[in-house]
Order: structure tokens, then sequence, then C-alpha cells
């Protein structure tokens, strides 16, 4: 049986318990799904749904592309990513770069990309900054 993860002290008498381990798993919904040994590349088409616990990320899209030789996920048709702590993105097509883990999001002709950040408030002992004069 292996031995309990060792706690973290973070502070005099404050104790934080060690992060889960990444598992790595990625859960893929869809209609169809075709993997090709010879090029590396999943396919998932149809009311795709993809599940990325580690990250918190839960992704619609109409297909999926995972080039497994490039680390890189695309996903198009009517793409929503929705992070866990309330971040959001809506486009035409998402490329997902895992190993940089940077999206790059492209619109349909003449529409726009739309995202939703969450941006906490600063710390309540943090001063306001003073204003600026002229």
């Amino acid at each position: 049986m292996p031995a309990a993860p060792t706690p973290t002290v973070a502070a005099p008498g404050e104790v934080v318990p060690d992060p889960e381990p990444e598992t790595g798993l990625v859960t893929i919904e869809s209609d169809v799904q075709t993997a090709d040994n010879t090029t590396g590349v999943i396919t998932a088409i149809g009311n795709v749904r993809i599940i990325y616990p580690d990250r918190g990320v839960v992704a619609t899209s109409r297909q999926a592309q995972f080039f497994t030789r490039e680390n890189r996920i695309v996903l198009s048709g009517d793409v929503d990513v929705i992070e866990k702590d309330g971040n959001s993105l809506r486009a035409e097509r998402v490329t997902y770069l895992v190993d940089e883990e940077r999206a790059i999001a492209d619109p349909l002709p003449g529409e726009q990309v739309f995202s939703t950040l969450f941006i906490p408030p600063p710390a309540a002992d943090t001063a306001a900054p003073e204003p600026l004069t002229p």
C-alpha cells in the first residue's frame, strides 16, 4: 500500500495538503470517432464533448481532431470552451497547443471571437492605488 502524501507546511501553524496528481485523462464523447494509426490523428464528429478534468475544462463543438504527434487539438464548428474558474471562449475554430497550454481562436468570416474572463478583485489588504493627476 502506498504511503500517504506528506502535507506541505505553507506558514507557521498552517498545513496545506499536497495537490491531487494529474491523471492525463481526457474523455471524448461524439456521434462518430475514428483513429488513424498511420497519421496519429484521432477524429470525433458530431455532438463532440471533451472533458479534461486536470485543467478543469469542458469543450463542445461539431468536430474535433487530436493530432497526437504534434500534441495539438483542433475544435471546429460552434466551439464553446468553459473552464472551472468561469472563463469561457466561443469561436468557430479553436486550436489548442497542449504542450504550450495555449489556445488560438478564429471566428467565422465577418464574425468575432467571444470570451468571458474572470479577473479576481485585488486582495483586501492591498492599499488602493493613488489616483493619477494631470
